[in-house]
């Protein structure tokens, strides 16, 4: 009696959603490779997370680095625990830049609950005219427990 555990058709079944599953396999792999070398593309001229007192002194979070001539942008990792005004300035040789970011709230109705997405509003474009070193100094209002990200990346 034949079932389908001995089924003469049974090896070729298996082999065939074998070659299907790696197949699916390859494809995946081969969209993760592309889509990761367009994230790539947004190079971090700089970057901070913010979730630990001890990375401020006297209250206020400063840090150097080295920015080329050239059109950037702030991008913010924020939540509903980050500082509600997020005060960034940018100060080097032919460069001066400060901003009172506000952190804005917006609520998502889903039927059964609501959630809120975070972000921060102020002026997110910069120009630097030549390479240069740069200070960020960061001023958290006082809430130094808030986490929060920032990056300094390329304009589009």
């Amino acid at each position: 009696m034949l079932t389908k555990e001995n089924s003469p058709k049974s090896p070729l079944k298996k082999s065939l959603v074998g070659i299907i599953l790696a197949i699916a396999v390859g494809l995946a792999v081969f969209a993760g490779i592309f889509s990761s070398d367009s994230q790539e593309k947004k190079i971090e001229i700089y970057h901070i997370t913010l979730a630990d007192p001890s990375l401020y002194e006297e209250g206020i979070f400063t840090d150097t680095f080295d920015i080329p001539k050239g059109d950037f942008q702030f991008r913010f990792t924020p939540n509903g625990d980050s500082p509600k005004i997020l005060s960034v300035s940018l100060e080097g040789s032919s460069f001066s830049f400060s901003e009172d970011f506000k952190l804005k709230g917006t609520p998502h109705e889903t039927g059964v609950s609501v959630y809120y997405t975070w972000e921060y509003i102020g002026t997110k474009n910069i120009r630097t005219d030549e390479n240069q070193g740069l200070k960020i100094i960061v001023n958290p209002h006082e809430n130094l427990l808030g986490p929060v990200s920032i990056d300094i990346i390329p304009s589009n």
